[in-house]
């Protein structure tokens, strides 16, 4: 299990709202629902994605978007057009108003057809995000986030407007696949390229001591790690291992897999209601619940029942319902 896989755990494609829109300018669609995660496509023509709070950013035909919430965006003709903006949202239907439908894997005949008369073809993905394995992975976004035609992602975008024009069993089970291996090539493309800001447990994944290192901890992380025990396993000397591992993942190993214990146990404490914190301690690699705690605290600045208990009452992060 590599650091990647891991936090991609929580970002996963289910029954997601899949929206086609086929537009002729001025057109000014406004989604509203703040996701923390929308992917957008064009398969012809081009626009501008206006984020709230944000540059806008100019997208033309086979571009790939991204744009992380909880802010709203738009997707207009031009920055500053005439049009007056469709509010889109989970019911959003409005045929009349620039070609516009939204629903659940569906099929319009026609309107993925047009190709060179003057329109635009936009694809937006509404991308579930829960949970503190999934925050990890959103923090290491920008707001927006584009990566261009032509790339590892292409083969991707053909399926995707091949099953968005037809209608058959099992589409939307397709469809969520589908937008699975978009964002990963996305991300992919958009963490190797030069100036993509790559978050340091991504550019580490390649380096033999501490790529190995990273791998151990994602795929054991409750296992009795020492900096000797982890070392031993990469073939290493321990301070070898705990030099390369802070100069290329910003801290050293044992406190990144101490954070990344609590962000698993974060997610445990939620979505395991039915586990005491003694149980979702150990889940974590640790013994007895008491030095759980302190270290939840430590990290966190809660203990786990306060973050069980406040966390619970308050919004999910969920973006099951947008687009």
């Amino acid at each position: 299990m590599d650091a990647f896989s891991d936090l991609m755990r929580g970002v996963r494609a289910h029954g997601s709202l899949f929206a086609s829109s086929t537009l002729t300018a001025p057109w000014s669609l406004h989604f509203v629902d703040g996701a923390p995660l929308t992917l957008c496509t064009v398969l012809g023509g081009a626009g501008w994605i206006v984020p709230e709070h944000e540059a806008a950013v100019r997208v033309a035909a086979c571009d790939t978007v991204l744009v992380r919430g909880p802010g709203t965006f738009t997707f207009v003709d031009e920055v500053g057009t005439t049009a007056v903006p469709v509010v889109c949202g989970v019911d959003c239907a409005t045929p009349e108003q620039g070609g516009t439908r939204h629903r659940l894997g569906w099929h319009d005949p026609g309107t993925l057809d047009d190709d060179g008369n003057g329109t635009t073809t936009l694809l937006v993905g509404a991308y579930p995000a829960r949970g503190e394995i999934s925050r990890r992975l959103l923090e290491a976004l920008p707001v927006v986030l584009r990566v261009e035609a032509g790339g590892r992602a292409d083969p991707v975008l053909e399926h995707l407007a091949a099953e968005v024009a037809v209608d058959a069993p099992g589409q939307q089970v397709v469809l969520d696949r589908l937008l699975d291996w978009m964002l990963v090539c996305t991300l992919r493309t958009h963490f190797d390229r030069p100036g993509g800001r790559a978050p340091a447990w991504w550019t580490a994944q390649r380096d033999p001591v501490a790529g190995r290192a990273l791998q151990l901890l994602h795929a054991e992380p409750a296992a009795p790690w020492t900096v000797a025990a982890l070392a031993g396993r990469v073939g290493v000397s321990r301070a070898t291992l705990a030099k390369r591992f802070s100069d290329l993942v910003g801290e050293p190993p044992l406190t990144y897999l101490t954070r990344w214990r609590m962000t698993l146990a974060a997610d445990l404490l939620l979505d395991r209601p039915e586990l005491t914190v003694a149980g979702v301690a150990r889940s974590v690699g640790y013994a007895e619940p008491f030095g759980f705690s302190a270290a939840f605290k430590r990290v966190r600045g809660l203990s786990p029942s306060e973050f069980r208990r406040t966390t619970a009452a308050g919004p999910a992060v969920d973006a099951s319902s947008t687009a």
